[in-house]
């Protein structure tokens, strides 16, 4: 065999060996990933609707939202999911709402590739906890009711119209004062 047609075979062999371990480790990795991605998704939710224990998945309108509950059954509130469009990308919102009440019961950043140290900020309590308790008739508007980080406008300008635009599709499928 020359040496060019041996080249060839030998680089073959080794693309399909590695190919090879690449879908094995994908197809022995896959099913933690997912169940992983089920745990954090399902402790966000409880983290957003307090007094909830479990949820349920619910689909209406092309939403999805997440019903949190007891542990005797008894609704708590109901999450969904924002996206906001960041300095350095899309920022993803996990957003609990009383429905009963017309309030947030709080929000989680579920992903987000801002700048450390400045619009990363938003993943920080000092920064989510004042979204609790606010209605859904506030305006969520930058520097008037929505506190913004120095340095970093972008970044909470992004999350507050994120949580105003997909609130105003959520209120129409579950208004203010009705049951959920």
């Amino acid at each position: 065999m020359n040496q060019p047609v041996k080249m060839v075979v030998v680089l073959m062999m080794i693309a399909l060996v590695a190919g090879a371990l690449l879908a094995f480790t994908y197809q022995a990795t896959y099913p933690k990933i997912q169940q992983q991605a089920k745990e954090a998704l399902e402790s966000s939710v409880l983290k957003v609707i307090p007094g909830a224990e479990k949820m349920e998945e619910v689909q209406k309108d092309g939403m999805t939202f997440y019903i949190g509950m007891d542990n005797q059954g008894n609704k708590k509130g109901i999450a969904f999911k924002a996206v906001g469009s960041g300095f350095s990308g899309p920022i993803e919102i996990m957003v609990g709402y009383n429905p009963k009440e017309g309030k947030l019961t709080g929000i989680e950043i579920l992903s987000m590739s801002e700048t450390p140290g400045l619009g990363a900020k938003i993943k920080e309590p000092s920064f989510t906890e004042q979204f609790k308790g606010k209605s859904v008739k506030d305006e969520f508007a930058p520097k008037k009711d929505v506190k913004v980080i120095t340095g970093a406008t972008i970044s909470p300008t992004a999350v507050a119209k994120a949580i105003k635009s997909t609130l105003e599709e959520v209120t129409k499928i579950y208004p203010v004062g009705g049951e959920f």
